[in-house]
């Protein structure tokens, strides 16, 4: 049996990891209620730790495990040690709290078996699909905790999740060239006149960047597409899509002309908490 000095640890536990690891989605939960917040803390700390296990197995076969543990705890099967992490108790709250799809969870873990093989991302609608069952389902859990889902919620959750994954992609880039892992399609990357190899040299060229244009020009698509979805739903659920203001600015700074798509950025945790601070206090995410 848990205490209440067990749960406050488990959810404290989340908080931090979240805060350490993927700062601008811990930030945007400072602007919404406590009770949504501990759950969306956990959905993101779940997240952190599916997304990070690539980086702590040598072979794909341990981090195969580690993500099938994940999957057997979501459908209660094989889930011993469950009481001894905290994500996984936080998160099993939180479905049970807002009955959240397990389905949906178990998909996220499923496509991130991608990361485990150095396997390149072979089309834009490969990627798509990685993105959507990704970060656009980590939207969509997030606005289920918020409010009711609907269709407008799901449309936006699509989109908000294109538009946050495909800048992410292009703010990897120095550690995926580094470690040669690909992510940009090799479908965009032939069009333009390249392959792998000259993302993984690290340089770019003016072919590299008319491919790296054009993934910024899908992430601008997706991002207009969202801020106009943003009217539709109700605006309790829109503090769940706060990311994506920060999503405009890292947009804006990696697609300058000026800016080497290859040397790694260190965002400042300040002008994040400035940058999602005006947002929810803004017409467009508070109504």
């Amino acid at each position: 049996m848990t205490t209440p000095a067990d749960d406050k640890t488990a959810a404290g536990h989340c908080a931090e990891l979240v805060r350490a690891q993927d700062f601008t989605r811990y930030a945007s939960t400072l602007f919404v209620p406590p009770p949504a917040r501990r759950a969306l803390l956990a959905l993101y700390a779940f997240n952190v730790e599916i997304c990070r296990v690539h980086s702590q197995v040598s072979q794909p076969l341990p981090g195969e495990i580690r993500l099938q543990w994940w999957r057997d705890m979501l459908v209660g099967s094989g889930h011993g040690g469950v009481e001894g992490n905290p994500i996984a108790a936080e998160l099993l709250l939180a479905i049970r709290s807002y009955r959240l799809p397990v389905e949906r969870l178990s998909r996220l873990i499923e496509e991130h078996q991608f990361d485990l093989y150095n396997d390149p991302m072979p089309t834009m609608a490969a990627l798509e699909g990685y993105i959507n069952d990704t970060s656009s389902t980590l939207f969509s859990l997030a606005a289920a905790v918020m409010g009711p889902p609907s269709g407008d919620v799901q449309h936006l959750a699509r989109h908000a999740g294109l538009a946050l994954g495909l800048v992410q992609v292009m703010a990897s880039l120095p550690l995926d060239a580094s470690q040669r892992r690909l992510f940009v399609p090799q479908q965009v990357l032939a069009k333009h006149g390249c392959g792998p190899e000259d993302i993984f040299a690290g340089k770019q060229t003016p072919n590299l960047r008319g491919a790296l244009d054009d993934l910024f020009g899908e992430a601008r698509a997706h991002l207009g597409a969202a801020v106009t979805l943003l009217q539709s739903v109700a605006p309790d659920i829109r503090a769940a899509f706060l990311p994506l203001a920060q999503v405009r600015r890292d947009l804006d700074l990696l697609a300058r002309a000026d800016n080497d798509p290859f040397v790694a950025r260190s965002p400042s945790r300040f002008r994040t908490l400035w940058t999602l601070w005006r947002a929810s206090r803004s017409r467009a995410f508070s109504g």
